[in-house]
Parts: structure tokens; sequence; C-alpha cells
């Protein structure tokens, strides 16, 4: 179920004044911060200003959990070495990681491909090794401020549970989930843990379906989407959270939700056959845990102006599947859209 967000109010002396312009939204009963995509060029150990803005202004929206769908850091290349990729990472514990747990916000994380890529090559072995062995010494050392319920695969999969939500990360920093972790989220899923939960929510970097343009091709979203879009609604799962392409969209499949983040850092995109202008966002997530509804309040980093609803696309159409704006049903859609040529999923 989706409610639309009331229009931000400025938040009451902040502690740490915030960017003109970025004032919270009226609050939910859990509040979650999602950013993404944090990076910037290769092998770099500095941040956009819209990075260091984001972080400055977290504490002030007091938000109960800071969700990052992926790409901390700019890794992914060959021509790195151990000791570039560690520079990274401590550049990232600087600059980002530390300044949100000082302020005792609790932080999840998924691995994105430029994080510790999962893809492998015909022998079966991690084309980026490197990256994952470093990504997974720095995070195995750090305090996140969760409360896990299985952290066996940590950094890489793992589950926790918070204010009454369940949430499960998965392995998505490559197109292929493996049957192994597929296994393991069915399991958890199905939990009492999980069922007993007032709302569940999954978190993995690539998205089941394309929104941006260039990711709408093989390699840059999962495969046998539909088949894990299944799984979750199975197991009735409320939103995946997700990054990789770049762009914000407040997405509806089925009865799933997708929340794709978009870019905080270099290089974001638009959307699929769209001529706007690529934006930098962040988006606060407000949830009413009886109803089990989301507002999104979504910041455009570089103007500090929300981004309204209008401004979205309807609909969006890619190579495996169509995602429908999230205010949307089926029967909002005209005849055109209800008959885009491409519209695979239901």
């Amino acid at each position: 179920m989706v409610s639309q967000s009331p229009a931000p109010t400025p938040a009451a002396a902040p502690t740490h004044p915030a960017p003109p312009g970025l004032y919270a939204p009226q609050r939910g009963d859990v509040r979650l911060v999602v950013i993404s995509d944090m990076n910037s060029r290769y092998g770099a150990t500095t941040y956009r200003a819209e990075v260091e803005a984001a972080v400055k202004v977290l504490p002030d929206w007091q938000p109960d959990l800071v969700i990052c769908a992926g790409d901390m850091v700019a890794g992914q290349s060959p021509n790195l070495s151990q000791q570039q990729v560690q520079a990274m990472w401590d550049a990232f514990d600087q600059k980002v990681f530390q300044p949100i747990r000082q302020s005792a916000l609790p932080y999840a994380l998924t691995l994105g491909n430029h994080d510790a890529s999962s893809y492998k090559d015909p022998d079966g072995q991690f084309v980026y090794g490197l990256d994952r062995e470093v990504a997974n010494r720095y995070w195995t050392q750090q305090d996140l401020g969760l409360a896990f319920v299985d952290r066996t695969g940590f950094p890489f999969y793992y589950t926790f549970e918070q204010d009454q939500i369940f949430y499960l990360v998965w392995d998505a920093s490559a197109a292929t989930v493996s049957d192994e972790e597929w296994a393991w989220a069915d399991r958890s899923l199905a939990s009492d843990a999980a069922q007993q939960a007032k709302m569940r929510i999954v978190i993995g970097h690539l998205p089941f379906y394309a929104v941006a343009q260039g990711r709408d091709r093989p390699g840059e979203i999962l495969e046998r989407a539909d088949e894990l879009r299944s799984l979750l609604e199975k197991h009735r799962v409320h939103t995946y959270i997700c990054g990789h392409h770049h762009v914000y969209f407040p997405g509806r499949v089925g009865e799933l939700e997708m929340l794709h983040a978009g870019a905080l850092g270099n290089g974001p995109r638009s959307w699929l056959e769209s001529v706007k202008s690529p934006i930098q966002t962040l988006t606060v997530v407000d949830i009413e845990l009886e109803t089990q509804t989301t507002s999104y309040t979504t910041y455009d980093m570089g103007s500090l102006q929300v981004v309204k609803m209008d401004q979205i696309p309807r609909l969006l159409v890619g190579p495996n599947g169509r995602e429908l704006r999230r205010d949307l049903t089926l029967a909002d859609l005209t005849p055109a859209e209800r008959d885009h040529r491409h519209a695979l999923s239901k």
C-alpha cells in the first residue's frame, strides 16, 4: 500500500544545520533513509559534495536505519592494487561510515558490483576476488548497530530485525543469485522471525527490471527476475530496495513494491525513453506499521528540492518486463500503455 508524503516541514532545532532546503518530512512509525551508488571514478578516495551533504543531514532527520543499496567504493577494476582498494575503504570509513555511526545511526548495507562483485569466471572463481576479500575484512570489523538474526554469510548476505520489520540482504552484486543463496532466502523469509514481523523488506544491489538508460541489458538486471519476484511475493515481502541503475524510481510489479535508489555519487542516469536530465538523489522512507504503508520523500541533491511524483514516468518497460510507478495499477494505464509492445511482465 502507498501513501503520499506531505510537503516537508522544517525540522526543529537541528544540532548540525542541514543544507538549505533539506527539511525532514512528517515522520512515520519507522524512518529509513536510503542512499546508494556513492562512489566516484575507479580508485577514487574522494566523494562528491552531494554525498557529503547527505552525511551531514542524516543526524537531523533521525532515521531509525540508514540503508545503502551498494557501490560505496569504486572497485571492480583489475588495474587496482590491494593497497588502492584498501585506501578506498579507508576513505569511505572516514568520510561516510564513521560520521554516520558516531551519530548512533544503525547502518545496513548490500554490497554492489564496485564493492565486491560476485561475478565468476567459467571455472567458478570470483573474477574480483581481491575486492571481495578487502570488503569482507573491512565489514567484519565494523559495528553496524543491527540486531542480526542470521549473520553467517555477512557481509554478503544476512538477516536482521528492527522495529518489528524483518530485513533480508542478499548478494545481488552480479546478475546471478546462487542456488544456495536462493534456498537460504526462501528458508529465511519463511521463518517465524520473518513471518511474525509487521513487514518484510529485501535489499540487494541489482534490480529485477531495468529502469535506466544504458542499463537495459543482460548483466545489469537479475536473471530469472520473475521467479525471484515470485519468491518474495510468496513470503509477503513488502518492498525490494535496490540501486545500480543510478536513477530513482518508486515502482511496483505484481504484489511487490520496488524502491530503485538513485545515484548519490558519480554517473546519475535518466529513465528509459526519457529526455530529462539525470539527478543525484536520496530517499526518506516513513513507514506506518499497522497499515503497512510507506511514504517516500526523495530529494534532488543538486537543487535541494523534493522530487514530485509527476516528474517520474508512469511506467518503464525493459527487456524482461515492465514496472509501474507505485501509485498506479494496471487499471490506471491508458490503452497505449497497456499495449506497449515490450510489456512482458504482468
